[in-house]
């Protein structure tokens, strides 16, 4: 199809969705089905295709949808629209926290009360529930009694990293939607276009988003999320010299850290760069994504066995599987420091 679509849609990539969700809404549309499920990693666009999705389904132009100028899509543009309701993980004293907070049953039970309120103005009821997999078991339980029996004016989107995360029986009552990364040319053009940022950065965000364009415009908006990766660096290259007493210890102040999504960051920078090592092992240099710092880079590959930079790769991969179940994270974290590589000294 032409990517006109996008032009009214605030979305970047991700063609083969929008094309299938816009004509549900436009007026001589077949109508929506009453649940989706976005699933995909972190920033890569779930939250904007559902809820550019929602305004364009209350959206009251006669023409495509989302128009952006009715009332109807100003309002959704503050996410203030009296048929809409995001609902979203909080911490126990029910603020939003994302990144450690949980769906509970006082929000399903909000959910199910207004499944059954007519819509106010529009011809729906929307209702998005972000970060699905941070559902505990009693919001899960009562949120599949309106998955199972929705009312007819009722539009539910959810949106999850993994589909193994969830109830089979909340994923079997949705219409999934896959995102994929995004490839690395689009993200750098859409980075470049309108001036967002200047070539240099566009290109080394473009490589490092792995494919995500919502985390290369988080990085552009947050400076000091750029120090915090030199930090994170430069605390790694120290690691990989360091003695296994000094690992360990750095390894208890790790697992301390009860911010989940702050250490997973960190598992994903380690990952990318010994990933650019090994591929700089390989002779596939044009694949790196830290091209930033290309001579440490070349340090680290002539410095390490290529046996012990695969291996570490592995175990991260573990690793980081492991910490999204129950196990002891400090000792996790032990035998991961414990496998760092450790670069010989040049002679």
């Amino acid at each position: 199809m032409a990517n006109s679509v996008n032009q009214v849609w605030p979305i970047v990539g991700h063609q083969w969705a929008v094309d299938l969700l816009a004509p549900l809404a436009q007026i001589s549309g077949t109508g929506p089905r009453h649940a989706y499920l976005f699933l995909g990693p972190p920033q890569i666009g779930k939250s904007t295709m559902a809820w550019t999705f929602g305004t364009a389904l209350l959206c009251t132009h006669n023409g495509r949808r989302p128009c952006g100028q009715c009332r109807s899509c100003q309002l959704m543009s503050k996410a203030s629209h009296p048929d809409a309701r995001l609902i979203q993980p909080t911490d126990r004293d029910g603020a939003a926290d994302r990144a450690n907070g949980l769906l509970r049953v006082d929000a399903a039970e909000a959910i199910v009360h207004e499944a059954m309120l007519r819509p106010l103005e529009g011809k729906y009821k929307y209702i998005f529930i972000q970060d699905i997999h941070r559902a505990n078991d009693s919001f899960a339980n009562k949120l599949l009694k309106t998955l199972e029996e929705p009312a007819a004016h009722v539009v539910l989107c959810l949106t999850a990293t993994d589909r193994a995360e969830l109830l089979p029986t909340i994923v079997s009552r949705c219409q999934t939607f896959d995102l994929r990364p995004l490839p690395i040319e689009l993200i750098e053009h859409s980075l470049e276009k309108e001036g967002r940022a200047s070539q240099e950065e566009a290109q080394l965000l473009a490589r490092l988003s792995n494919g995500r364009f919502g985390w290369a415009m988080a990085q552009l908006r947050d400076s000091k999320s750029w120090q915090q990766r030199e930090d994170d660096l430069r605390s790694l290259w120290q690691l990989t010299r360091a003695s296994q007493v000094e690992r360990l210890a750095f390894s208890q102040t790790l697992s301390s850290n009860r911010e989940n999504e702050r250490l997973f960051g960190l598992l994903a920078l380690w990952t990318g760069w010994w990933r650019d090592v090994l591929l700089t092992q390989n002779g596939c240099e044009d694949a790196r994504n830290n091209i930033d710092h290309l001579p440490q880079l070349q340090q680290d590959a002539k410095g390490c066995s290529t046996t012990d930079v695969q291996t570490f790769l592995h175990t991260l991969g573990r690793i980081e599987g492991y910490l999204r179940h129950t196990v002891n994270t400090s000792l996790a974290l032990d035998v991961l420091l414990l496998q760092l590589p450790r670069p010989r000294v040049q002679g």
